[in-house]
């Protein structure tokens, strides 16, 4: 009795103990459009990117806007949940910017519970809210001198700028000086700083985000509903062509066939289309015959060839 009662106030409590881990948001630019990000009125990256996480939020609601770098493209600004849909329970929240008929727009993506040893890809900036982004700033100066009077006699003054001592000839008249300025930038939070059973090898594809969940429950029922293998797996390579996969959710589709020479075939199409192709290995399993898994593994470690 105890024991049941200890568990039904563990459940009870659990929502709590992740809205104290926080949710996270997750924006991108399909188009490439580097952007500044602002939650709540309150500026978070210094320096303009295109793909950008935000973690540790604790609120249901943010106000976010996003500032881009090309002055055309304007500025976009809405209210986003970071919950699961339908319920109060933080979330891995993704949403995309996309340029429609040359207006930006954002449209949610994906949502997904929290995952609290997540690893992002290596494409995304990340951040943790509340603790701002650090930029140190670097001032170099650059000295230029041209002498149209050599050996006039004129007088050496020691300028000292950003820390450089710079000799200039006073009585030249084209002698000047100039100052650059660069700027670096570091985050402050690095997605590198955690460790997780994901395998956060980028995928060099433009394959960033897995097709979402609600998205691919429907492809994987149309891919099943096909009535001949052949269909079934044409169907399934066009749904890919225009979507990316989980290596997870390539073992799913794979399950939806019958014969090993159609799972061996759409395997192969797949891992150019995955996101996470240090994970492939996996796909291995679903095969009954050892020369079906060699044949794999062998076009895996050939870089997909």
């Amino acid at each position: 009795m105890r024991l049941k009662f200890y568990s039904l106030l563990f459940l009870a409590f659990l929502p709590l103990f992740a809205l104290a881990q926080g949710a996270s948001l997750t924006i991108f630019s399909e188009d490439g459009d580097k952007f500044i990000l602002y939650l709540n009125g309150v500026q978070q990256n210094n320096v303009p990117h295109v793909n950008v996480r935000m973690d540790g939020l604790t609120q249901q609601f943010y106000q976010a806007k996003m500032v881009f770098e090309d002055k055309s493209k304007g500025q976009l600004e809405k209210n986003v949940p970071v919950t699961e849909p339908g319920t109060t329970n933080p979330a891995d929240v993704v949403y995309k910017i996309k340029n429609k008929d040359g207006a930006m727009k954002l449209r949610f993506f994906s949502s997904q519970p929290v995952q609290p040893n997540y690893t992002p890809p290596a494409d995304v900036y990340v951040m943790h809210y509340g603790q701002p982004d650090q930029t140190t700033t670097v001032t170099q100066t650059t000295v230029t001198q041209t002498a149209s009077n050599p050996g006039d006699g004129g007088v050496s003054i020691g300028v000292s700028m950003g820390g450089v001592n710079v000799n200039v000839n006073a009585n030249d008249p084209n002698a000047r000086v100039s100052q650059t300025t660069t700027t670096t930038t570091t985050s402050s939070y690095s997605s590198n700083t955690t460790s997780s059973n994901y395998n956060s090898q980028p995928a060099g594809n433009g394959c960033s985000y897995p097709m979402d969940l609600g998205s691919f429950k429907s492809a994987k029922e149309t891919v099943k509903n096909a009535s001949f293998e052949d269909t079934k797996l044409s169907t399934a390579k066009s749904i890919l062509a225009s979507n990316c996969f989980s290596t997870d959710q390539v073992i799913q589709i794979c399950q939806l066939f019958g014969f090993e020479e159609t799972k061996l075939s759409f395997a192969k199409y797949a891992y150019g289309r995955t996101t996470d192709p240090g994970n492939y290995f996996k796909v291995g399993n679903i095969f009954s015959f050892d020369a079906s898994k060699t044949e794999l593994n062998d076009f895996i470690s050939n870089g997909g060839r």
